[in-house]
């Protein structure tokens, strides 16, 4: 539970809960801010807003067979049926169901409810590290994606410890390999460096604390028939191991046989009880979520209390999401439009805002396709998901001083806007299938598109964080929605315009017309750097 320290330092928000609000807050925890999602969220407290983002769900249905085709057929897996339950991998199938995993991962982020899980299992697949590409074989990146999930919103020791003993990992950080005669100090090192306690200036854990952390791992490996790890004791150093005196001097008591693996819960336990764990993960959550800079006085007034809640919890990564995203600093007017979008934000929160019809799960075999080339884009602007870049996580989180402008450069913005403008115009799809916004529709969402006026308003309000000077709104309108209208300053023609596409449907040559604008208009507005902004 909080402290009544904690509580003052941390305060709460208790301003006006406006539409505004609302869409930031549903920008930084979800990919992009649905209208219905934005209007269902303005009507509760924020209490029972950050109650309903924090609800637990059940876990989703596994990914399938979407990949048998006239180049290769799955003897033992049938098509739309999931290969999950399959331990039978070679060289053909192996990469066709990573391909199918992305696709998946990438359609729950499409489809997600209104719940913080899969911003969060992003979270964590960026903290733990794995490659699909280094542990190659897709069942096992299936179940830590799955473990990932079903601990996004749990207790984060908890998580550790799992994670310490997933397959993925054991292959990933060489624990497979690891034996009392020879400790791979790889896990040994990166538990401390990058999962707990950091290498920050509260932590002064030393290189012997590495080699002995790898000794209390050593007894893990992978069944290579079953792809589950289990643990070994004839692999394992019984020995006593003692750490410095960053961790007090803490002797792990050898251990033989099967007990050999409770030194694991040991080891944690000792590492749990160094305060800076809390400050570590809580700084992760706050440049993730909320800014890239952490400050003498943020560091004092929003890390320290969080860190404080996350220690009162034992762990448990809920309050501490509470406390952050209903604090009165995380709406600040300065943490909004502050971050630039990461690839995920930027593409699959086009696709949840402007509302992107994707093939239900009766046509699986489209719905993969369409669900892999939106996860290509993503990749080809240097976020694929599965595949960071190394056991640190993508640059962006964490390099100093670029951090979220390491996303947009030379190379990756013009993919975003070919992205975006392929998005107007239908380039973008697979297998024939093309993704395609629908400008009238989206129009038709927003109040008063017959006003012109009112019309670039209500779009640069619903897609935008910062607002838009009001010259470049003058020029918008003169130059797209009344461009080779006729008397193009008279709002009016436009008015008529659109009054005409809801009178008659069927004048093609209007609604040809009105929705050539529209497209320039969306185009326009996404090829601005404020749409980079969330």
């Amino acid at each position: 539970m909080e402290t009544t320290e904690t509580a003052i330092q941390l305060e709460p928000f208790r301003g006006k809960w406006t539409d505004d609000d609302v869409k930031h807050l549903l920008k930084r925890t979800t990919f992009g801010a649905k209208p219905e999602d934005v209007s269902h969220l303005r009507t509760l407290p924020i209490r029972k807003a950050l109650n309903e983002l924090l609800t637990d769900e059940p876990a989703p249905a596994p990914p399938v067979n979407n990949y048998s085709d006239d180049k290769y057929t799955d003897d033992e897996i049938q098509p739309g049926e999931t290969w999950t339950t399959s331990i039978n991998y070679d060289g053909m199938n192996n990469g066709r169901r990573k391909n199918s995993f992305k696709a998946w991962w990438l359609g729950l982020m499409l489809n997600q409810s209104r719940s913080l899980r899969e911003k969060m299992v992003v979270f964590w697949h960026n903290h733990f590290v794995t490659e699909t590409n280094m542990v190659d074989n897709a069942l096992m990146c299936y179940r830590h994606n799955a473990l990932l999930r079903r601990y996004a919103l749990g207790n984060f020791r908890e998580l550790v410890k799992a994670v310490t003993k997933d397959p993925a990992m054991l292959k990933y950080l060489n624990g497979t390999a690891s034996n009392k005669k020879a400790p791979d100090e790889n896990y040994g090192r990166e538990l401390q460096e990058l999962f707990t306690v950091g290498k920050g200036p509260g932590s002064q854990y030393t290189e012997a604390d590495v080699k002995t952390a790898a000794k209390v791992l050593t007894g893990f490996r992978n069944d290579t028939i079953t792809y589950v790890s289990i643990f070994d004791p004839g692999r394992h150093d019984s020995s006593d191991k003692t750490f410095s005196d960053f961790y007090r001097n803490t002797t792990i008591k050898g251990r033989r046989g099967p007990e050999g693996e409770q030194e694991l819960d040991d080891l944690l336990t000792m590492i749990f009880a160094q305060e800076e764990v809390a400050r570590f993960i809580c700084r992760k959550l706050y440049r993730f979520f909320v800014y890239h800079q952490i400050d003498a006085d943020t560091e004092a007034t929003v890390i320290a209390p969080l860190a404080d809640v996350f220690r009162a919890s034992k762990y448990e990564i809920k309050p501490v999401l509470r406390a952050l995203f209903g604090s009165r600093h995380f709406f600040e007017a300065s943490n909004r439009g502050a971050i630039i979008k990461s690839p995920l934000d930027y593409t699959v929160g086009l696709c949840r805002e402007f509302g992107i019809t994707f093939p239900d799960s009766t046509n699986y075999a489209d719905q993969y396709a369409l669900w892999l080339a939106i996860q290509n884009q993503t990749a080809a602007m240097q976020q694929n998901i599965g595949d960071p870049p190394n056991v640190a996580g993508w640059p962006a989180y964490y390099q100093e001083p670029m951090f979220d402008k390491i996303w947009v450069n030379s190379d990756t913005l013009p993919k975003r806007n070919v992205f975006s403008d392929g998005m107007t115009t239908g380039s973008i799809g697979r297998n024939g299938k093309k993704l395609l916004i629908d400008v009238i529709a989206f129009t038709q969402t927003l109040p008063n598109p017959a006003d012109p006026v009112a019309l670039i308003d209500d779009a640069v309000r619903r897609l935008y964080m910062l607002e838009l000077p009001d010259k470049d709104k003058e020029y918008i309108k003169t130059s797209i929605l009344l461009s080779g209208l006729q008397d193009m300053m008279s709002d009016h023609y436009w008015t008529q315009a659109w009054q005409n596409l809801t009178a008659k449907p069927d004048d093609m040559v209007n609604k040809t017309n009105v929705t050539r604008k529209l497209k320039s208009l969306y185009k326009y507005l996404m090829n601005l750097p404020q749409y980079q902004l969330t």
